[in-house]
């Protein structure tokens, strides 16, 4: 049975990956993309989903642009990670692909009264706003959603934008708490998690090593973006944080969590965008969240691997 999913992205390499990761796999079932501002401008992140789906020859799937700023603060944006285009690393073609007319948020809330209530799960890989935006137009879609599979915030292992924030759940905050307060169903893949998922120079050859387009692409955004996290943390590799939310669809053994409740920090200058995870249920608070923590790294990589080498 294929799993109907919308992905929301703000695209980034590691967004890229996940998209090309998605596109490949024929247990899922992509109905639409949708853009958002966050590591690059919304102009450049839609660019970016286009580009991406003429490289994995889905000319079928629809991308629509949604919001160019978060709820209520001022955007922010991660050039230095990404590069200026959302995606240095290799020179590739304008894409073609034309974009959908609509808003992100309406194609959200028109594709889920579309179809049954329960089929269809959202994927948000970068801010949170489009997903908000579609649960203020439309209330009643929540009870049609699936479930919430996104990438976002950390807990023992701090934040990457600031010391407290991950950098989706910082540049909208207002956005994640909309969503994280709306009774669906939600799998949080944390940098607790994203961590642990490594592009080693072996894992970057072995792709480079598919003799693909695709390998070759992918792997030349791993050589740019990996160089950030490098001096940033001394790790071998970067963190491939957005293809844990399509991995976890495609093979939910490779991960392990539990169920917790999470709020965010909206209003402290200081701890803005903060996930706070009630890893220990010392709140007593209801769940709202399947937290992951764990992940086999090696399993991942070898998921990646032969999708990205199917033509």
């Amino acid at each position: 049975m294929t799993n109907k999913i919308i992905i929301d992205t703000d695209p980034g390499q590691d967004d890229a990956i996940a998209l090309l990761l998605a596109a490949a796999s024929p247990e899922l079932a992509l109905l639409g993309v949708t853009t958002v501002a966050g590591n690059v401008p919304l102009p450049l992140t839609t660019r970016n989903a286009r580009t991406v789906l003429e490289l994995a020859g889905r000319r079928d799937v629809p991308v629509c642009a949604g919001a160019a700023a978060p709820l209520d603060v001022p955007l922010v944006t991660a050039e230095h990670v990404h590069g200026k285009t959302g995606l240095d690393g290799i020179e590739l073609p304008e894409p073609s692909l034309p974009l959908d007319p609509r808003h992100a948020a309406d194609f959200i809330v028109q594709t889920l009264r579309e179809h049954a209530p329960g089929s269809i799960t959202l994927c948000p890989l970068g801010p949170l706003t489009n997903i908000a935006l579609a649960l203020r137009r439309a209330p009643d879609i929540a009870a049609r959603i699936q479930r919430i599979v996104l990438m976002g915030g950390g807990f023992f292992e701090g934040g990457n934008i600031t010391p407290a924030a991950e950098f989706n759940f910082y540049v909208d905050p207002q956005a994640a708490h909309e969503v994280f307060s709306s009774g669906v169903p939600i799998v949080m893949a944390p940098l607790d998690v994203t961590h642990r998922v490594l592009t080693t120079r072996a894992r970057v050859e072995a792709l480079r090593a598919l003799g693909s387009r695709v390998g070759t692409t992918v792997a030349a955004w791993m050589d740019f973006y990996e160089r950030f996290d490098i001096a940033k943390y001394g790790s071998d590799g970067a963190p491939l944080h957005d293809p844990c939310v399509i991995a976890w669809l495609l093979r939910p053994e490779l991960f392990k969590g539990r169920d917790c409740n999470v709020r965010i920090e909206v209003q402290s200058p200081l701890t803005r965008g903060m996930s706070v995870v009630d890893w220990w249920q010392v709140s007593g608070l209801p769940t709202n969240a399947l937290v992951l923590r764990e992940v086999d790294d090696a399993g991942f990589f070898a998921l990646l691997t032969e999708r990205l080498q199917r033509p």
